[in-house]
């Protein structure tokens, strides 16, 4: 499985951005979804999952009134809507994919397949 990321970029505090990740599975549902990030500096960390049908999501706490994680499994692709950007949102952000559900408690090694990463730059 391929996974391309898009949509990242420069945006002001407060903005909004939508980010998307095409995916090149033969059966997209067959695979839960995830996005996860990481700052300059710092930890590569969890941010938002969801299942195979999009049926189920799951969030770091401190993300979750912020972002919102979807998927088309017609259009094999999982987005990450973020609102109310702020500056410590600046990150490479990654989606990733796994035959398991990806949750915060997941180990990150053990997660099948990895984005590029797509930078998103909030500037204060």
């Amino acid at each position: 499985v391929q996974l391309q990321a898009s949509g990242g970029g420069l945006v002001q505090a407060g903005g909004s951005l939508r980010l998307s990740c095409a995916a090149s599975a033969r059966r997209f549902s067959n695979y839960a979804m995830g996005w996860f990030r990481q700052a300059p500096g710092k930890e590569r960390e969890f941010v938002a999952g969801i299942s195979w049908s999009g049926g189920n999501t799951g969030y770091a706490n401190s993300l979750k009134e912020r972002f919102t994680i979807s998927r088309d499994n017609d259009k094999n692709t999982v987005y990450l809507q973020m609102i109310s950007l702020k500056p410590e949102d600046t990150a490479v952000y990654y989606c990733a994919a796994d035959t398991s559900l990806i949750t915060a408690s997941r180990t990150m090694g053990a997660i099948d397949y990895w984005g590029q990463g797509t930078q998103v730059t909030v500037s204060s």
